[in-house]
């Protein structure tokens, strides 16, 4: 990219708003590494980001995953009149059927979507800044397409919880946990006897053991692991493999291999003896929440002593016994997830028209969505859409 296309594409000043608000300068970004800087300035302490949204997750992302679907970078740099960073929205531009459609990076692969905030500004953010912000971004986008936010993160206000929004379609189920406490206050003490008449089964494997996957070498040959059993897994269940789409396995390999601080982008858990692994827990941790990505576990005879759930309760008590305040297992409410999880995260969806084309676009994004939330909420049509997705999928 030319020095000239890069600050022609680098830089909209924001129209003429109310006084009310910080925002002076809104820059917006068509390189990754032309934003890395900031990126990662908004990434350390004191600032306000969920793990989805680090620069080396959503990079890995966009490098392997975004540029194949055909989504173009578009940064949001909201600056005050000292040119000082507001807020960052990693985003990427889809164009199809004549609409310019914006929506936060990463596609199904993360779970929560948030910008990166000041944390002084977020907890004053007013209208008027959003108006000021959105209103930056008009003559080059026609609908803002903003999914699965979280109402508030770590007891803090998303500032985005300010538009107009509606539930998300997929709900998220959370396990809330008091820093420091006892054991059954995160796990009840019934299904720990449960989980450890199972287990009994397992530890008399030879090399059995729970860890979490430090060395490259480790790493690499977890995922060769999970990325041979999962098809398998999914197949099974008859569910399409997202993991086999063009992209996703390098995306994934990436952010688990790059480095953050004393861990990895993406941290993989395992359970394993010598002779196999049993089962996988990979997510994103932040020192107070950790979320889960994916899992899978074996196929072999071992699978019927609910390895996953034995993991789970390793990975809960670790990041309990480490101070930190919440946990989840991403998105949807299997059964599985309600038996650690009994709250639920607060998430909501936003369509916003920037264009009479957009307004169309954005009536037609909210009525799906809440669509498909309807039949989700509905057994008997969930049911059905599932088995139509089986036969005609």
């Amino acid at each position: 990219m030319t020095m000239a296309a890069a600050m022609q594409s680098r830089t909209a000043q924001s129209p003429a708003r109310s006084k009310a608000s910080r925002i002076a300068h809104v820059d917006i970004i068509r390189d990754l590494a032309e934003a890395e800087l900031v990126w990662r300035a908004l990434e350390e302490p004191g600032h306000l980001f969920t793990p989805y949204q680090r620069f080396d997750l959503l990079g890995s992302w966009q490098r392997s995953v975004g540029q194949r679907e055909g989504a173009r970078p578009f940064i949001v740099i909201a600056r005050d009149a000292e040119h000082k960073p507001l807020a960052l929205l990693p985003l990427v531009l889809r164009q199809g059927s004549g609409v310019r459609t914006v929506c936060f990076m990463g596609g199904k692969h993360t779970s929560f979507n948030m910008g990166l905030w000041n944390a002084e500004f977020a907890a004053q953010a007013v209208a008027a800044d959003l108006d000021a912000l959105i209103a930056a971004l008009r003559d080059q986008v026609d609908v803002l397409a903003l999914t699965q936010q979280p109402r508030r993160w770590h007891d803090r206000q998303n500032p985005f919880a300010l538009l107009t929004q509606q539930r998300a379609v997929n709900g998220c189920p959370v396990l809330v946990m008091e820093p420091g406490g006892p054991p059954a206050s995160r796990i009840s003490n019934s299904l720990r006897r449960r989980l450890k008449s199972k287990e009994k089964k397992l530890q008399v494997l030879a090399g059995y053991r729970y860890h979490l996957a430090t060395a490259d070498a480790d790493i690499t040959r977890l995922l060769d692991w999970f990325f041979h059993v999962k098809p398998a897994r999914m197949a099974e269940q008859k569910l399409p493999n997202v993991f086999a789409e063009p992209g996703v396995e390098q995306f994934i390999r990436s952010a688990c291999l790059a480095p953050r601080g004393d861990g990895r982008v993406i941290d993989i858990h395992a359970l394993e003896c010598d002779d196999e692994v049993i089962a996988i827990f990979a997510g994103v941790a932040d020192g107070q929440r950790f979320s889960m990505m994916f899992n899978t576990y074996t196929m072999s005879e071992h699978g019927r002593y609910s390895p996953g759930l034995i993991l789970m309760r390793y990975i809960i008590d670790r990041y309990g016994e480490r101070g930190y305040h919440s946990l989840d297992l991403g998105i949807g409410s299997d059964d599985y997830k309600r038996m650690f999880c009994k709250d639920d995260e607060d998430i909501f969806d936003s369509f916003l028209p920037l264009t009479l084309r957009g307004k169309l676009a954005a009536m037609a994004m909210s009525s799906l969505n809440h669509g498909k939330r309807l039949v989700k909420q509905n057994q008997m049509l969930f049911d059905l859409a599932r088995r139509l997705r089986r036969t005609f999928g």
